[in-house]
């Protein structure tokens, strides 16, 4: 299945609490997470990632899925590679399904691959239907639910210490921070902290404090706030610096995000 995606805007949202995202990228994602469950459908290429159960590669036509807070990172095997991505809020879920669930990350689905064409068919047509967007969102997650969860999560929580840690670079991004004040504050050494956040997150305190400043940095900007403000709002030196995190994670600049959203 090999659908021209280049044309559809990068970002949008077309449901509360529900961002469409398409893109055509040969950008090498560091490792990352997202607040939003993920699902998609890989249409063009081929990419290697780290998910929550090791090492996957996805092609075209492959249905690719992550959970909310999952480190993962993505790869390119063999130039660009693209996907349509619906980034589905935790609380929708909730509401919706009543449950907690863990989502596998690769999967091989036809019926769920024509469902998330046709949905993204619909998004880039002239005058989208929003009852149709609405429910072929719905059934892409019904769908989801039924056949692609994992049995069980291999995912563990983190102990109090590195919770700890996270909730105060989660809350308080914007804050200058010091690795020492952030270890103290967890009563351990700076070197037990990088070595604990490293091995029960997936990546460094400072790793998580950057990716933390651009979530702040995208809801600004999806506030109206320019660039530049939301730069220093969410704690970088300058709007160079914002500019180079922001597509390092998103693969897209600050400026184009903006324009996806108008």
């Amino acid at each position: 299945m090999k659908t021209a995606i280049h044309q559809v805007r990068p970002y949008r949202q077309p449901l509360p609490g529900v961002e469409a995202v398409s893109l055509l990228t040969a950008h090498t994602f560091p490792r990352h997470s997202h607040d939003q469950f993920g699902i998609g459908m890989f249409v063009e290429g081929a990419q290697r990632s780290q998910s929550c159960i090791g090492s996957v590669e996805a092609s075209a036509g492959n249905i690719i899925m992550v959970n909310p807070g999952e480190i993962h990172d993505g790869v390119p095997l063999a130039g660009p590679r693209g996907w349509h991505m619906l980034y589905i809020e935790p609380d929708i879920m909730a509401q919706e399904l009543h449950r907690q669930v863990d989502m596998k990350p690769v999967a091989t689905d036809p019926e769920l691959s024509g469902m998330m064409q046709r949905l993204f068919l619909t998004l880039n047509s002239p005058a989208p239907d929003q009852a149709a967007i609405e429910e072929a969102v719905m059934l892409c997650l019904m769908r989801v639910t039924k056949q692609h969860l994992l049995s069980a999560t291999p995912r563990h929580a983190c102990s109090p210490s590195i919770a700890l840690a996270r909730e105060y670079l989660d809350d308080s991004p914007a804050e200058p921070v010091t690795l020492a004040a952030l270890a103290g504050l967890c009563g351990m050494s700076r070197f037990q902290l990088i070595r604990e956040f490293s091995r029960e997150t997936g990546t460094t305190p400072h790793a998580w404090l950057i990716q933390s400043r651009v979530r702040l940095a995208k809801r600004l900007l999806q506030q109206g706030t320019r660039p530049v403000d939301a730069a220093l709002q969410a704690g970088f030196a300058d709007q160079s610096h914002l500019t180079r995190a922001f597509q390092r994670q998103l693969g897209v600049t600050p400026g184009q995000y903006v324009l996806s959203l108008t």
